[in-house]
């Protein structure tokens, strides 16, 4: 069986420092330089010529993580949907610029929604309602530059609510993303299912994969290995999947990357 090939999630600003590593496989790669309103407000022009400077020759997937900070994409109040879709149009903007057919956006689904939205009539239904008031507009644009919206994991505690939430836009733009710290803070600490499960009930939606270790309690993104996440059980449940979704090591220190491929190379996960 061939290993599945690991990318990473990189600033601009590292990508020279990594940039044997990503050519010498191919490796998908996850810009994360483009999410601030500061920077998409801006001139952001020069940071995407960087980027494909350093990127000449590079094959692999490319993707970006898209703005996120200071909203929900479920918000019910139509001046905030405003705001989203913009964010959204500036990211999709950025897409379009590198040549990136993937953008992250979070979650709407939170902690305390998990024990609140059964408690009123159509509780449910105003979030997806919501979700596509604020990034409908945001979905018709993808499918025409072919990018895919993957939406990952945050407080998500079930995840069929996320499930739901990207088969109602009945569109090949919109995708799941699973953040694996985040899969395991929900399961330590709120009571969710393992990490592997929330590969496993992803099925064929899930395009995207943040790969980072962690302990149950916080969102660490520590190095593969630092944690107790059960990574045998995880990689399995990727193996059974149709789909080859982006496989991103998202490390608050980029300089854990090589000791966390030396951890899957050695349990014969990935390479």
């Amino acid at each position: 069986m061939t290993l599945p090939i690991i990318g990473a999630a990189l600033r601009v600003e590292t990508l020279s420092e990594h940039r044997n590593w990503l050519l010498d496989k191919q490796r998908d790669l996850e810009l994360q330089s483009f999410f601030s309103a500061d920077v998409l407000n801006g001139d952001w022009q020069p940071k995407v010529d960087e980027a494909r400077a350093l990127l000449d020759g590079h094959t692999g997937r490319l993707g970006i993580h898209g703005p996120f900070i200071g909203f929900s994409i479920a918000s019910p109040d139509p001046d905030i949907q405003a705001v989203v879709a913009r964010r959204m149009d500036q990211g999709l903007d950025v897409c379009a610029a590198l040549g990136a057919t993937q953008m992250v956006i979070h979650s709407p689904y939170t902690t305390w929604m998990h024990n609140n939205l059964d408690n009123q009539a159509e509780a449910r239904d105003r979030v997806v309602a919501a979700t596509h008031a604020s990034i409908g507009a945001a979905v018709k644009r993808a499918e025409e530059m072919g990018v895919v919206l993957v939406i990952e994991n945050i407080e998500d505690i079930d995840p069929m609510d996320r499930l739901h939430l990207a088969q109602s836009f009945d569109s090949d733009a919109v995708r799941l993303s699973i953040d694996t710290g985040h899969a395991h803070y929900a399961h330590g600490s709120t009571g969710a299912a393992p990490v592997d499960y929330f590969v496993t009930l992803a099925g064929e939606m899930l395009h995207h994969i943040h790969l980072q270790d962690a302990d149950g309690y916080a969102d660490r993104h520590w190095a593969i290995g630092e944690g107790t996440i059960r990574w045998h059980a995880v990689f399995r449940a990727i193996a059974a999947l149709e789909v080859r979704p982006h496989l991103i090591l998202e490390l608050r220190d980029h300089s854990g990357i090589p000791a966390s491929m030396a951890f899957l190379e050695a349990a014969g996960l990935g390479q």
